[in-house]
């Protein structure tokens, strides 16, 4: 049944709490009413394939915080880009940009319109405008009435071929789900592994931001104050600034610019961030002009966060969005918990016209970046057929189509997943937390699930428990001697490359973030030093590397632990193969290893590679083996009780 519920919300929403409540008051009258914009279309950015195309219209004037009309509920703006050849074909949501330079003058008004392409093929491209107007046509299913001069405005441009290399993704081309286990780049049609920081979550609380604060009295998590105040400053990181970076309002944001350096030097690919997080453990992070006004966006913040966006894919860096926190999606702690939704949820987790709008804005501001994924949420409770409609909305409104995935407790994932598996919903994957002594197993779980569902997801494990402990810091950061705890037993960072790292990667998992637990240094909430970590970020891209290096094909392979003697799939060692072309043994703990080549024929290499060091290939004193039996692979070259991968090839 088609859902009318988005206007009967609209409509009741107004009726039960009135204009003002939902939409926020009329501003003072200090900024007074300007002309609106002839209709004049600008066209700027580096137009070529995959690089960002933005189309500037001079529109209705407007102000943030108007109510009448909202300028993001009661105005429709989408602009639909065509390529000469008849495909792709993108209907892109636009927004008010204010006076188009908010990031830097920290504008509230102007009669600045935009929409962001990021062109697929170079060639002549055209584009078509339309420009509606209407009580919530934004957020609902009401048609609007075409506004003049600015709908059906119409052009052509022509985008020249990527002039790209290296990390930079406008080289690779935009990352797409193609119902596989792994993402693939359209451009240069290489399959994806990602590995980062899932630490902070409120990345964006940034005191460079502007309209940020922090609001948290008390850390729902911890049970305990957080400082009064303490937004970040990512100071430990304005050394990795660079000249020719962005930065905005005379040098603010070198802090953050600098983290995503640092963290792309370290030959990681990929972090995490909330929007959006009133109300849950950071109350820090919103998109509004002010947190309980949700159906107003503040320009400049957003336009300030674009820059960071834009920064980290030139960088090398995926975008994982955590679309909402726990404590506000809001199913566990509104129906099931009794209670009424909390204030800060949007529609009381109901794909109303406040979540439509946010999703919106998001997409229609960000989705221009090439490798990013929408996560539904952080420990997500919403019911499946809330997360339905989200995933459907996202999937609809989104011209690129970016994965869709979500996140949700540990013990809640087979209550979870079940009923969003296969074609029951849009999402793409999962974004799994578990204990990072349990990555290798929950993946492969997850993994097979979906297959056997007939649409493979992405698996990726995201959030290592316990929750007060995931990844330690290196040894002697801050005095830190480096150890975890978890069931009074002790862990370091090399457990976690071990059995989570090298866990999830070997069960055929999409990759790792890395989560810091609230009691120890940079945790979750507090991080702005991601070399509290530089020893794990090391491991991370020498497990990348060599996946790259060595030309593994892994996105042909799949489990077979078995073949190992590990029908369990414990911690004792895994196997990773393309059967009769490639096997990889891991073993965790050092020791002899076997491999039971039954099934194949021919003559095969043995090599060993060191995942504490990284580097070549090396021999051990089994050079070769003969497929059509179990064959004994020897023991590591050195150091026989660390961990070793073989690398068993034809």
């Amino acid at each position: 049944m088609k859902p009318t519920s988005h206007v009967q919300l609209w409509a009741a929403v107004l009726v039960t709490v009135g204009t003002s409540a939902v939409l926020g008051s009329q501003p003072p009258l200090g900024q007074p009413r300007q002309p609106d914009g002839n209709g004049a279309v600008a066209l700027s950015g580096e137009l070529k394939q995959w690089h960002k195309v933005t189309l500037t219209l001079d529109g209705p004037f407007a102000r943030e915080r108007d109510t009448d009309p909202n300028p993001f509920a009661d105005y429709a703006f989408h602009v639909v880009f065509a390529h000469e050849s008849g495909s792709p074909v993108c209907q892109v949501p636009g927004y008010f940009a204010a006076d188009g330079d908010a990031a830097n003058t920290s504008a509230e008004a102007g009669v600045k319109w935009r929409a962001h392409l990021s062109p697929d093929k170079p060639g002549r491209w055209t584009y078509a405008i339309a420009f509606v107007k209407g009580r919530g046509v934004a957020v609902s299913d009401t048609p609007g009435a075409p506004l003049s001069p600015y709908d059906g405005r119409k052009g052509t441009f022509d985008v020249a071929p990527t002039d790209k290399s290296g990390r930079d993704f406008r080289a690779r081309g935009r990352l797409q789900y193609v119902g596989e286990r792994y993402l693939r780049f359209a451009g240069s049609g290489d399959y994806f592994l990602k590995a980062g920081a899932d630490a902070p979550e409120n990345l964006l609380a940034c005191v460079d931001f502007d309209g940020t604060r922090a609001n948290k009295r008390k850390s729902a998590r911890q049970g305990e104050a957080t400082p009064g105040g303490a937004l970040k400053t990512w100071q430990a990181h304005a050394r990795d600034w660079r000249t020719g970076d962005p930065a905005w309002k005379d040098g603010r944001g070198k802090g953050l610019i600098g983290a995503l350096n640092y963290l792309a030097g370290k030959g990681c690919n990929a972090f995490s961030f909330l929007p959006y997080n009133a109300g849950g453990d950071g109350d820090d992070v919103w998109p509004f002009v002010e947190r309980e006004s949700k159906l107003h966006y503040d320009c400049s913040k957003l336009d300030q966060w674009g820059l960071v966006f834009d920064h980290a894919t030139a960088r090398g860096l995926h975008l994982h969005f955590k679309l909402q926190e726990n404590e506000i999606d809001d199913n566990r702690r509104g129906s099931e918990g009794g209670g009424g939704p909390v204030p800060e949820s949007l529609d009381g987790g109901k794909l109303g016209p406040e979540r439509r709008l946010y999703c919106r804005e998001l997409i229609a501001r960000f989705a221009h970046n090439l490798a990013l994924n929408w996560n539904i949420g952080e420990e997500n409770t919403q019911s499946a057929e809330e997360v339905r409609d989200m995933a459907r909305f996202l999937h609809e409104t989104d011209p690129y189509r970016h994965p869709i995935v979500i996140h949700t407790f540990p013990d809640q994932q087979d209550k979870v997943y079940p009923p969003l598996l296969g074609n029951r919903s849009e999402l793409t994957g999962a974004s799994l937390q578990n204990s990072w002594s349990q990555a290798h197993q929950r993946t492969l779980k997850w993994i097979a699930e979906s297959e056997k569902a007939g649409k493979p997801w992405v698996v990726a494990n995201d959030e290592q428990n316990p929750a007060d402990m995931g990844v330690p810091p290196d040894p002697g950061y801050a005095g830190h001697s480096g150890e975890a705890i978890q069931n009074g037993k002790p862990y370091t960072l090399h457990d976690i490359r071990k059995l989570c790292l090298w866990g999830a990667l070997m069960a055929g998992g999409g990759g790792v973030e890395y989560y810091f637990g609230y009691k120890l240094p940079q945790n979750d909430l507090m991080c702005e030093d991601w070399r509290s970590r530089d020893r794990s970020w090391d491991y991370c891209r020498m497990a990348l590397e060599f996946f790259r290096s060595q030309g593994i094909p892994f996105w042909k392979m799949k489990n077979a632990d078995e073949l190992t003697g590990n029908p369990r799939h414990d911690n004792s060692r895994y196997c990773f193969a393309q059967a009769g072309v490639v096997y990889l043994v891991y073993l965790p703990h050092g020791g002899a290893a076997s491999l039971d080549l039954s099934g194949a024929s021919g003559s095969f290499s043995v090599k060993w590679f060191n995942p504490r060091t990284g580097g070549a290939l090396v021999e051990g004193a089994v050079k070769s083996v003969a497929g059509g039996g179990v064959v004994a692979l020897g023991n590591p070259p050195a150091d026989a009780a660390e961990d070793w991968l073989v690398v068993v090839q034809k």
